[in-house]
């Protein structure tokens, strides 16, 4: 420890400003090269911001990146999977900006080893996380915290990762690590910060949302606001994961969320002096409207160059439109494109899959690389999995409880809706995540909206005209995310414990569900995408007409 160190604070005032991104998700160029079309937000603007506060405030500005960078736009997927020879973007864009600290999100888990560890080892700035913890050596995989002195002010980053990721992704993936409870590590590193860092300002970085996911007996999915709650010593936390915006305090900590794709960053403006913190202001900046910074996209137009020529190769064509929104309704050629394939490629008896994007559209006509992304929106893999007939319903049963309303009359709503806010005037919505909205193929079967729930789904027959059998084992194919326990229907649905799930395991492919939609493509030429009806709403009377008034409620149609 220095002299400096010991002596006694310094009377004198410093303003600090803390700015964070999270759940970038790809977002860094104002381009969607998935749509491609322009995009709002992203790095290219959050550039622009970060280079004037830099003139108002030099190096009292700290810049924080919290997780989720590795994956959502094919910008990732091309440095990710394909140009792999080359630097992460994700890394070049943090180290352009000059970061000061990282921190994993489960999407960046979810790349596995091979990626992240060239990430980690490509970024300038450390990668913090004090629970994921190296089962080898017992501490954690990357560093815990960074101690930040700006101005004689002494700034501990402490770096956490929501501790659900066995909950969705396959142990090959985070091989080697386990993830500590967050109420308890953090109690345990700030008191570490405080008394031996002598931290004049705590700051945690957290990939973990507010409240509420998935609970358990040993942890939380979304933490934030129990640590804030519980835990002494935090002066702010930047949080994520939840993409949901939040500026609050919690028994005096300040709790900053911005949202996801770049298009806000949360700001913290804290004074300190004496080596207390004595005021502390809040803000989540909208970046949209910012001037994109000239320079950055000069600096990365090769790479974006190179991307664009990615996903404008042609694979094939499609003779129909194909919309996403038409899998909340019914059979959909847009998910069930899914289901054949998944079928096709594992010659299993029965698929599982939602619509994994609210509201996208692929038009009749050429069929490009950019294409995939909307049509299958995560890097997962296709897994089968065995289960009883029991087991498949009970699992169906769960996802259309998530999905559609008890109706009680012909008047009311089919789809389960979101509770409006007062003065709200946006579009209703759906009350649950719709990536979790799981249909089936492979059977034929009917959902009874009057019934309660637990007893909707009413299965007639496999699809191939034998009869279906709820004692009997069937092959079920489903994504790497459903078939780790992600979204719970395995678990809570299908009521298989999460430690058994393994066993159930028949196959896993070695390549994404992407890559495979992309060669099936190619291999047929000329696509005629059809629904293949082999599920309704009952009764019709009642469930026709309610579809379409929430269609035209929640689409605009």
């Amino acid at each position: 420890m220095s002299m400096t160190t010991l002596m006694a604070k310094s009377p004198k005032t410093v303003t600090l400003r803390i700015v964070e991104t999270s759940d970038v998700h790809g977002a860094f160029f104002p381009y969607n090269f998935t749509e491609r079309c322009d995009m709002s937000g992203t790095m290219a603007r959050v550039s622009s911001y970060i280079k004037r506060q830099r003139k108002e405030m030099g190096n009292r500005l700290i810049l924080l990146e919290n997780g989720d960078i590795l994956q959502g736009q094919p910008t990732c997927y091309y440095t990710n999977f394909v140009a792999t020879d080359k630097p992460n973007i994700a890394a070049e864009v943090v180290n352009y900006l000059k970061y000061d600290a990282q921190t994993f999100g489960n999407h960046d888990v979810e790349v596995g080893h091979k990626v992240y560890d060239k990430w980690i080892k490509e970024l300038d700035c450390p990668v913090v996380g004090a629970n994921i913890i190296d089962l080898k050596s017992g501490k954690p995989y990357v560093e815990p915290y960074v101690m930040i002195e700006r101005e004689g002010v002494r700034v501990a980053i402490l770096g956490m990762l929501t501790p659900a990721i066995p909950n969705w992704l396959h142990q090959s993936l985070w091989s080697g690590m386990r993830f500590e409870e967050m109420v308890s590590c953090t109690k345990r590193w700030v008191k570490i910060l405080r008394e031996q860092e002598k931290a004049d300002v705590v700051i945690g970085l957290f990939h973990s949302g507010w409240d509420g996911g998935i609970v358990t007996d040993t942890y939380d999915e979304d933490a934030t606001q129990k640590v804030a709650e519980q835990v002494e010593g935090l002066d702010v936390i930047f949080f994520g994961h939840d993409h949901r915006e939040r500026n609050t305090t919690v028994k005096k900590v300040l709790c900053l969320d911005p949202s996801c794709n770049a298009q806000k960053v949360a700001v913290a403006t804290i004074q300190v002096s004496g080596g207390k913190v004595t005021s502390k202001k809040g803000e989540l900046v909208d970046v949209t409207k910012e001037p994109l910074d000239e320079d950055f996209m000069r600096h990365f137009q090769p790479q974006i160059d190179e991307v664009k020529a990615f996903v404008e190769r042609k694979i094939g064509s499609f003779n129909e439109n194909m919309l996403s929104r038409d899998a909340f309704f019914g059979p959909a050629a847009f998910v069930d494109l899914i289901h054949q394939l998944q079928l096709e490629h594992t010659h299993a008896d029965v698929s599982f899959t939602a619509p994994l994007t609210f509201n996208s559209e692929i038009k009749a006509g050429p069929v490009y690389q950019s294409d995939m992304f909307k049509l299958y929106r995560f890097e997962n893999g296709i897994y089968v999995v065995r289960m009883t007939g029991k087991e498949i319903r009970n699992f169906l049963e769960m996802s259309y409880d998530q999905w559609v309303n008890t109706m009680t009359s012909p008047d009311d709503h089919i789809m389960l809706l979101a509770p409006k806010v007062a003065g709200d005037n946006q579009r209703e919505n759906f009350k649950n995540f719709t990536f979790n909205f799981d249909s089936a193929a492979g059977i034929d079967y009917v959902v009874d909206v009057t019934k309660p729930d637990g007893q909707k789904v009413h299965i007639l027959q496999l699809s191939n005209g034998q009869p279906f059998d709820e004692n009997a084992w069937y092959r079920v194919a489903m994504n790497s995310y459903r078939g780790n326990g992600g979204g719970e229907l395995l678990v809570r649905g299908a009521g298989i414990p999460l430690d058994s799930i393994p066993q159930r395991i028949e196959y896993q492919s070695e390549r994404d569900q992407r890559h495979y939609l992309t060669e099936k493509i190619e291999r047929e030429g000329s696509i005629t995408p059809k629904a293949l009806n082999n599920w309704r709403f009952i009764p019709e009377a009642w469930a026709q007409p309610a579809i379409e008034r929430d269609r035209k409620l929640i689409f605009g149609e």
